[in-house]
């Protein structure tokens, strides 16, 4: 089973190992319960302790997670892996496949392919998504490969944090200059899964900020760099739909069915703190084909080297 370990520093000299591994390493209410179960699940210097025992700063905290249950049939798939670590797995995710099983889609999924991998490798561990891709969407998708990576991705505690993620996307008609859209969105009455922009204060809504930056442009097509600041469902394609200029390929938000298949949109970069180290990532993925011809066919950049821009967020706070 995996483990973690974290040296105690002084601030905790002293401190109750519960108190230590919830606000000082960010362990969860519930992963500390469940470790408290599990044979040598959290050992100081290698002895077994309890959450109410004290530690001593210089001390090793070590955890040994809990055995996961895998609920998801492995399926032997091709897998673009982006990185991988012993707490993290980034893969990059092609179009027209979707993410996990649903009822009334068959076929194969993300979850079962990285099932799989995770098997060739000799680890029987579920799959945790941390970023969610719909079916069409291509690009950087980021897993924990135990409940303690996971939490502390989503959370604000040292070593955590949000993930910041930044999409190209193919809007039609001609944008230029860039833009904020801060418009609540809410699920469609009667429509199930679909989407709609609504008026502040409107019953359902929920509150969605995403910044587009236009990086080139005809009257046909405009290419976007996109970075959400809220990760609703659709919200890219909602908020661009809303604007005027829907995604190309886009037949549930828009009416173009004749530029791609699908709609045209990428998780091209994604930026995080690692959940273990503290230490700062930063991942590119190149556009799938369909979308880079099309950047191709117009001679615009479809180079993966210009992306990212994480050294400046000029341009994206106003």
């Amino acid at each position: 089973m995996p483990a973690v370990s974290y040296p105690v520093p002084e601030e905790y000299d002293g401190a109750m190992v519960k108190t230590f591994l919830r606000r000082g390493c960010g362990v969860s209410a519930r992963l500390l319960a469940r470790l408290k179960r599990v044979e040598g699940g959290i050992t100081a210097d290698g002895a077994p302790v309890r959450a109410v025992d004290f530690l001593r700063a210089g001390q090793t905290v070590r955890l040994r997670m809990p055995a996961d249950t895998v609920r998801v049939e492995a399926a032997d798939l091709p897998l673009s892996v982006v990185y991988e670590d012993g707490a993290l797995l980034v893969v990059d995710k092609p179009p027209f496949l979707a993410v996990h099983p649903s009822a009334g889609h068959d076929g194969p999924t993300l979850a079962a392919a990285v099932v799989a991998h995770f098997q060739q490798e000799g680890a029987a561990l579920a799959f945790r998504p941390v970023n969610r891709l719909d079916r069409n969407t291509s690009g950087l998708l980021l897993a924990a490969k135990n409940p303690h990576a996971a939490h502390r991705l989503g959370s604000g505690v040292p070593g955590g944090g949000t993930v910041e993620k930044e999409y190209r996307a193919l809007v039609l008609g001609r944008l230029e200059g860039a833009g904020v859209i801060e418009r609540p969105i809410r699920v469609r009455p009667g429509f199930g899964i679909t989407r709609e922009v609504v008026p502040p204060g409107t019953e359902g809504g929920r509150y969605c900020l995403t910044r587009w930056e236009a990086l080139a442009s005809s009257d046909a097509l405009s290419l976007l760099r996109v970075r959400i600041e809220t990760g609703r469902t659709h919200q890219i394609r909602v908020h661009m739909a809303w604007l005027g200029h829907p995604l190309a390929g886009d037949t549930m938000y828009g009416t173009d069915g004749t530029t791609l298949p699908r709609h045209a949109l990428h998780c091209a970069a994604m930026r995080f703190l690692h959940p273990e180290t503290g230490r700062e990532i930063a991942l590119t993925a190149p556009l799938p084909e369909d979308m880079a011809s099309l950047l191709r066919e117009r001679g615009w950049d479809a180079q993966p080297g210009r992306w990212g821009g994480w050294e400046s967020r000029e341009g994206w706070e106003g």
